[in-house]
Protein backbone atom coordinates (compact mmCIF):
# COMPACT_ATOMS: atom_id res chain seq x y z
CA UNK A 1 0.00 0.00 0.00
CA UNK A 2 2.72 2.23 0.30
CA UNK A 3 4.24 2.07 -2.33
CA UNK A 4 0.79 3.60 -3.79
CA UNK A 5 2.12 7.24 -2.48
CA UNK A 6 4.47 8.13 -4.89
CA UNK A 7 6.38 11.43 -5.50
CA UNK A 8 5.57 14.24 -7.96
CA UNK A 9 7.88 14.32 -11.23
CA UNK A 10 11.28 16.21 -9.52
CA UNK A 11 10.30 15.38 -6.24
CA UNK A 12 11.34 12.75 -3.53
CA UNK A 13 9.48 11.27 -0.61
CA UNK A 14 10.70 11.23 3.13
CA UNK A 15 10.07 9.45 5.75
CA UNK A 16 10.67 10.31 9.30
CA UNK A 17 10.49 8.16 11.89
CA UNK A 18 11.04 8.44 16.10
CA UNK A 19 12.86 4.74 16.80
CA UNK A 20 11.21 3.88 19.99
CA UNK A 21 9.55 7.07 21.12
CA UNK A 22 7.38 5.10 23.89
CA UNK A 23 10.00 3.41 25.59
CA UNK A 24 12.45 6.31 25.85
CA UNK A 25 9.34 8.47 27.06
CA UNK A 26 8.60 5.41 30.01
CA UNK A 27 12.30 5.94 30.74
CA UNK A 28 12.69 9.89 30.82
CA UNK A 29 9.05 9.95 33.14
CA UNK A 30 9.80 7.33 35.48
CA UNK A 31 13.27 8.22 35.95
CA UNK A 32 14.12 4.65 35.40
CA UNK A 33 17.76 4.84 35.57
CA UNK A 34 19.06 1.61 34.07
CA UNK A 35 17.29 2.08 31.18
CA UNK A 36 17.95 5.76 30.83
CA UNK A 37 21.68 4.71 30.69
CA UNK A 38 20.84 2.05 27.98
CA UNK A 39 19.38 5.08 25.88
CA UNK A 40 21.99 7.18 26.50
CA UNK A 41 24.82 4.50 25.89
CA UNK A 42 22.97 4.19 22.28
CA UNK A 43 22.26 0.24 23.38
CA UNK A 44 19.76 -1.71 21.58
CA UNK A 45 17.13 -1.66 24.37
CA UNK A 46 15.86 -5.10 23.47
CA UNK A 47 19.15 -6.46 23.48
CA UNK A 48 19.92 -4.32 26.42
CA UNK A 49 16.61 -5.81 28.58
CA UNK A 50 17.78 -9.12 27.27
CA UNK A 51 21.03 -8.98 29.11
CA UNK A 52 19.86 -7.92 32.16
CA UNK A 53 16.49 -10.40 32.51
CA UNK A 54 18.37 -13.83 30.98
CA UNK A 55 21.34 -12.60 32.60
CA UNK A 56 24.00 -13.09 29.84
CA UNK A 57 26.51 -10.69 28.58
CA UNK A 58 25.15 -8.22 26.05
CA UNK A 59 27.39 -9.97 23.15
CA UNK A 60 25.55 -13.60 24.16
CA UNK A 61 21.81 -12.63 23.74
CA UNK A 62 19.98 -15.19 21.45
CA UNK A 63 17.54 -13.76 18.64
CA UNK A 64 14.83 -15.73 21.10
CA UNK A 65 16.04 -13.61 23.69
CA UNK A 66 15.90 -10.43 22.51
CA UNK A 67 12.49 -11.28 20.89
CA UNK A 68 11.01 -12.22 24.25
CA UNK A 69 12.41 -8.70 26.14
CA UNK A 70 11.19 -6.94 23.37
CA UNK A 71 7.79 -8.23 23.84
CA UNK A 72 8.16 -7.76 27.54
CA UNK A 73 8.90 -3.95 26.74
CA UNK A 74 6.33 -3.20 24.58
CA UNK A 75 3.79 -5.50 26.81
CA UNK A 76 4.57 -3.60 29.76
CA UNK A 77 3.55 0.00 28.49
CA UNK A 78 -0.12 -1.67 27.71
CA UNK A 79 -0.14 -2.93 30.85
CA UNK A 80 0.04 -6.61 29.83
CA UNK A 81 -0.27 -9.43 32.48
CA UNK A 82 1.08 -12.69 32.69
CA UNK A 83 -1.72 -14.12 30.64
CA UNK A 84 -1.08 -11.74 27.13
CA UNK A 85 3.04 -11.86 28.03
CA UNK A 86 2.20 -16.07 27.65
CA UNK A 87 0.02 -15.84 24.62
CA UNK A 88 2.58 -13.69 22.71
CA UNK A 89 5.50 -15.74 23.46
CA UNK A 90 4.82 -19.12 23.46
CA UNK A 91 6.53 -19.26 27.62
CA UNK A 92 3.88 -21.20 29.86
CA UNK A 93 1.84 -18.42 32.50
CA UNK A 94 4.24 -19.28 35.01
CA UNK A 95 7.27 -18.16 32.94
CA UNK A 96 6.07 -15.17 32.14
CA UNK A 97 5.24 -14.23 35.30
CA UNK A 98 8.85 -15.26 36.45
CA UNK A 99 9.72 -12.60 33.55
CA UNK A 100 7.39 -10.09 34.29
CA UNK A 101 9.01 -10.09 37.88
CA UNK A 102 12.22 -10.23 36.35
CA UNK A 103 11.59 -6.71 34.44
CA UNK A 104 10.52 -5.36 37.30
CA UNK A 105 13.68 -6.27 39.50
CA UNK A 106 15.63 -5.04 36.29
CA UNK A 107 13.51 -1.84 36.01
CA UNK A 108 12.28 -1.17 39.74
CA UNK A 109 11.31 2.83 39.26
CA UNK A 110 8.95 1.34 36.05
CA UNK A 111 6.58 -0.84 38.62
CA UNK A 112 6.80 2.46 41.14
CA UNK A 113 6.07 4.92 38.51
CA UNK A 114 3.10 2.57 36.98
CA UNK A 115 1.80 2.08 40.46
CA UNK A 116 2.21 6.43 40.82
CA UNK A 117 0.13 6.52 38.02
CA UNK A 118 -2.92 4.59 39.32
CA UNK A 119 -2.80 5.97 42.48
CA UNK A 120 -2.73 10.07 40.78
CA UNK A 121 -6.00 8.55 38.63
CA UNK A 122 -7.98 7.46 42.02
CA UNK A 123 -7.17 10.66 43.63
CA UNK A 124 -7.65 13.09 40.94
CA UNK A 125 -9.74 11.19 38.33
CA UNK A 126 -6.80 11.81 35.35
CA UNK A 127 -3.38 11.28 34.74
CA UNK A 128 -1.16 14.11 32.65
CA UNK A 129 1.00 13.65 29.65
CA UNK A 130 4.90 15.17 29.75
CA UNK A 131 3.33 18.64 28.82
CA UNK A 132 0.43 18.58 31.25
CA UNK A 133 -2.32 17.56 28.85
CA UNK A 134 -5.01 15.75 30.81
CA UNK A 135 -6.56 12.12 30.10
CA UNK A 136 -9.82 12.06 32.67
CA UNK A 137 -10.46 8.32 33.73
CA UNK A 138 -14.05 8.23 34.75
CA UNK A 139 -13.72 4.19 35.30
CA UNK A 140 -11.15 4.41 37.59
CA UNK A 141 -13.12 3.70 40.90
CA UNK A 142 -15.63 1.64 39.53
CA UNK A 143 -16.43 -1.30 41.65
CA UNK A 144 -16.52 -3.47 37.95
CA UNK A 145 -13.44 -5.24 38.15
CA UNK A 146 -13.18 -5.40 34.25
CA UNK A 147 -14.04 -1.96 33.76
CA UNK A 148 -11.71 -0.52 36.42
CA UNK A 149 -8.70 -2.76 34.84
CA UNK A 150 -9.32 -1.26 31.81
CA UNK A 151 -9.21 2.60 33.54
CA UNK A 152 -6.38 1.26 35.13
CA UNK A 153 -4.11 0.38 32.15
CA UNK A 154 -5.37 3.60 30.84
CA UNK A 155 -3.46 5.72 33.70
CA UNK A 156 -0.38 3.56 32.63
CA UNK A 157 -0.37 3.76 29.05
CA UNK A 158 -1.76 7.23 28.12
CA UNK A 159 0.90 9.96 29.50
CA UNK A 160 3.06 7.62 27.80
CA UNK A 161 1.00 7.66 24.11
CA UNK A 162 0.15 10.80 24.87
CA UNK A 163 3.63 12.34 25.36
CA UNK A 164 4.81 10.77 22.17
CA UNK A 165 1.86 12.45 20.88
CA UNK A 166 2.67 15.69 22.36
CA UNK A 167 6.33 15.77 21.73
CA UNK A 168 5.81 14.97 17.38
CA UNK A 169 3.26 17.92 17.39
CA UNK A 170 5.91 20.24 18.35
CA UNK A 171 7.83 18.90 15.96
CA UNK A 172 5.57 19.26 13.29
CA UNK A 173 4.96 23.23 14.22
CA UNK A 174 8.92 23.80 14.00
CA UNK A 175 8.86 21.61 10.98
CA UNK A 176 6.48 24.09 9.53
CA UNK A 177 8.13 27.45 10.96
CA UNK A 178 11.62 26.59 9.54
CA UNK A 179 10.27 25.17 6.10
CA UNK A 180 9.10 28.83 6.22
CA UNK A 181 11.77 29.97 7.51
CA UNK A 182 14.42 28.70 4.86
CA UNK A 183 12.04 29.25 2.02
CA UNK A 184 12.23 25.10 1.54
CA UNK A 185 9.62 23.80 -0.93
CA UNK A 186 9.62 20.90 0.86
CA UNK A 187 5.58 19.99 1.95
CA UNK A 188 4.46 18.11 5.20
CA UNK A 189 2.14 15.63 3.68
CA UNK A 190 1.17 13.24 6.87
CA UNK A 191 1.49 12.00 10.25
CA UNK A 192 1.61 8.43 11.30
CA UNK A 193 1.83 7.77 14.73
CA UNK A 194 5.34 8.68 15.04
CA UNK A 195 5.98 9.26 11.77
CA UNK A 196 6.40 11.96 9.38
CA UNK A 197 6.00 12.33 6.05
CA UNK A 198 7.03 14.92 3.63
CA UNK A 199 7.74 15.33 -0.45
CA UNK A 200 10.69 17.76 -1.40
CA UNK A 201 12.56 18.82 -4.38
CA UNK A 202 14.85 16.33 -5.56
CA UNK A 203 17.97 18.83 -4.96
CA UNK A 204 16.80 19.59 -1.77
CA UNK A 205 16.13 16.61 0.31
CA UNK A 206 19.86 16.15 2.24
CA UNK A 207 18.89 19.72 3.67
CA UNK A 208 15.23 19.14 4.12
CA UNK A 209 16.45 15.72 6.44
CA UNK A 210 18.74 17.82 8.33
CA UNK A 211 16.45 19.97 9.24
CA UNK A 212 13.66 17.61 9.65
CA UNK A 213 15.60 15.17 12.19
CA UNK A 214 17.11 18.14 13.94
CA UNK A 215 13.39 19.55 15.10
CA UNK A 216 11.67 15.89 15.80
CA UNK A 217 14.85 15.43 17.81
CA UNK A 218 14.92 18.56 19.78
CA UNK A 219 11.60 18.71 20.39
CA UNK A 220 11.44 19.03 23.92
CA UNK A 221 14.52 18.50 26.24
CA UNK A 222 15.04 14.79 27.59
CA UNK A 223 17.82 13.34 29.08
CA UNK A 224 17.02 10.54 27.17
CA UNK A 225 18.48 11.31 23.65
CA UNK A 226 14.96 10.89 20.97
CA UNK A 227 16.31 9.58 17.99
CA UNK A 228 15.09 9.84 14.75
CA UNK A 229 15.25 7.65 10.91
CA UNK A 230 14.70 8.85 7.82
CA UNK A 231 14.50 7.49 4.94
CA UNK A 232 13.98 9.17 0.97
CA UNK A 233 12.72 7.56 -1.71
CA UNK A 234 10.49 7.76 -4.88
CA UNK A 235 7.27 6.29 -3.02
CA UNK A 236 6.73 6.02 0.53
CA UNK A 237 7.75 2.06 0.61
CA UNK A 238 11.39 3.38 -0.86
CA UNK A 239 11.58 5.78 1.81
CA UNK A 240 10.48 4.07 5.21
Amino acid sequence: IRGAFVAGVGKKIISADYSQIELRLIAEISGEENMIKAFQNGEDIHASTASKLFGVPLEEVTKTQRSQAKTVNFGIIYGQGAFGLAEQTGLSRGEAKKMIDAYFETYPKLKHYMAEQVQKARDLGYVETILGRKRHLKDINSGNFVVKSHAERNAVNAPIQGSAADVIKIAMIRIDDELQQNKLKTKMLLQVHDELLFEAPEEATEVAVDLIKNAMENAVETSVPLLVEAGVGDNWLEAH
